[in-house]
């Protein structure tokens, strides 16, 4: 979501002033008792005011009623209750405030903002947009009215028609910096990158404190592959902000991407620190430590993952790489079936589960993995070239011919194809392909004959052969 909502999330209310306290106190309870002289409309507004200010939203409502008793046709006074409605949630109420408001005042651009965010609130974005184009007609420059229509537009994902609002909004005010900010929002998902790095940077400009800010930014520079920058980023969005895990994800991410993986590893721990339930920081914890060959803590990390996401297909896959790396692969196989159960269409899960099939020795598993494998992965040479030579293995000489030939179709530079192409031929009783099939072997990896001899013995020492080892 927009950094920038309909509120604005950095807006620090002033502290409290013990003298405006005491006077808040001394009113309150003065009417509590119910006592007469406090009739000052401007005492009144000043508690709603400061009860506002500081999200007391209860309190603020109960003082508002009390001055609507004075002046039930103030117009402020009936939105002000509306925006203490819409805090409390209460948005039909809110709205009935709000229309109270225009009745008495239809001219005031504010009262259709304020409308306005109340019906976003309630997902009546067609009425939401009328309301704010009604300000629009009343003042056609009126920016708050342009900063939320442009904000609701986002929030429908029409980052299109959002831009142009923005746009709009930085021709009347080029100093206007949530302008900035949500119009490089915008052009990061309309990929326009260039265009979102230079928007965030004007909004730096004149907001250089907005973490949000700089994690976006830093999120735009990921996308463009200049990771030496979005750590930068990410770290002044840090320094601002130490207690910002999707910050110090992303940082982890790009650290990972320059290959300095022990300090990803830092910034995923530190992720957790913050939220530790954070699924794809704990994968990708486990995927930083699975690169450098920590298998034992890479298997923990991705337990972790699959523990609070138990679905998530690529933890288990995950994981049973590494139980592979280890030469497990019956926990491997287990992973990967599991794997297989959350996501049936991924041709890199068959495949390793085809692997570890075929290293537990369930042959017959295997090969209906392969197939399944190739029916989603049809022009895998590399696949075609394992199912090939496991059916060779397996005495399956006819499947094996056609599997390693539509291997070699696809990629005739595989000196190994040929070779168990040229040993499915012997078992064929195709001597004269097997000879072809050898010959191309050998001229591409001339180490295959030592092979041959070993696997071979007696059959070298015929004078066809031992032509082709000579």
């Amino acid at each position: 979501m927009p950094g920038f909502d309909h509120f604005d999330d950095d807006f620090q209310p002033p502290k409290p002033n013990r003298n405006s306290d005491d006077d808040l106190r001394r009113f309150r309870e003065q009417l509590k008792n119910g006592e007469k002289d406090i009739n000052s409309t401007e005492a009144l507004e000043e508690i709603v005011q400061f009860y506002f200010e500081h999200e007391q939203f209860d309190e603020a409502l109960h003082f508002i009623d009390r001055l609507l008793s004075f002046e039930p046709y103030s117009s402020e006074a009936w939105q002000r209750k509306g925006m203490i409605l819409n805090n409390l949630q209460r948005y039909q109420e809110a709205l009935e405030c709000y229309a109270r408001a225009l009745g008495l005042n239809p001219t005031d651009p504010d009262i259709f903002v304020n409308q306005g965010i109340t019906l976003d609130n309630l997902n009546q974005v067609k009425e939401a947009l009328a309301s704010f184009e009604s300000a629009l007609g009343v003042d056609p420059s009126y920016e708050d009215a342009l900063l939320h229509k442009g904000i609701t537009l986002e929030k429908q994902e029409q980052f299109g028609e959002a831009a142009q609002v923005f746009e709009r909004m930085i021709c009347l005010n080029p100093d206007h910096p949530e302008a900035w900010y949500e119009l490089g929002y915008c052009y990061d998902f309309l990929d326009k990158l260039d265009e979102s790095i230079r928007c965030y940077q004007e909004h730096l400009k004149h907001d250089p404190f907005n973490a949000n800010a700089w994690y976006n930014l830093g999120i735009v520079l990921s996308r463009k592959g200049n990771f030496e920058k979005a750590v930068e980023c990410y770290e002044y969005s840090i320094a601002i902000n130490e207690k910002f895990p999707s910050a110090w994800y992303n940082l982890g991410n790009s650290y990972a991407n320059l290959g300095r993986l022990f300090d990803a590893i830092d910034c995923y721990k530190k992720t957790i620190e913050f939220d530790s339930e954070d699924v794809p920081a704990w994968h990708n914890l486990g995927n930083a430590y699975e690169e450098l060959g920590q298998f034992e803590e890479a298997i923990a990390a991705y337990g972790k993952a699959i523990e609070l996401d138990p679905k998530r297909h690529e933890s288990y896959y995950a994981r049973g790489c590494c139980y592979d790396a280890l030469e497990q692969p019956a926990k491997a196989l287990a992973d990967y079936r599991s794997a297989i159960r959350f996501c049936k269409d991924d041709p890199e899960i068959w495949y390793a589960r085809a692997d570890a099939e075929y290293n537990v020795g369930k042959y017959h598993d295997c090969l209906s993995s392969y197939r399944i494998l190739l029916k989603l992965s049809p022009k895998n040479s590399e696949a075609w070239f394992d199912y090939g030579d496991t059916l060779q293995e397996l005495g399956q000489s006819r499947e094996a011919i056609e599997a390693l030939k539509r291997s070699i179709s696809l990629s005739a530079n595989n000196p190994l194809a040929y070779y168990s192409l040229g040993k499915a031929c012997l078992l064929a009783r195709r001597k004269g392909q097997a000879m072809e099939a050898l010959r191309k072997a050998f001229e591409m990896k001339p180490e295959l004959k030592e092979t041959f001899v070993i696997e071979f013995p007696v059959l070298s020492l015929q004078s066809d052969f031992s032509s082709l080892l000579g």
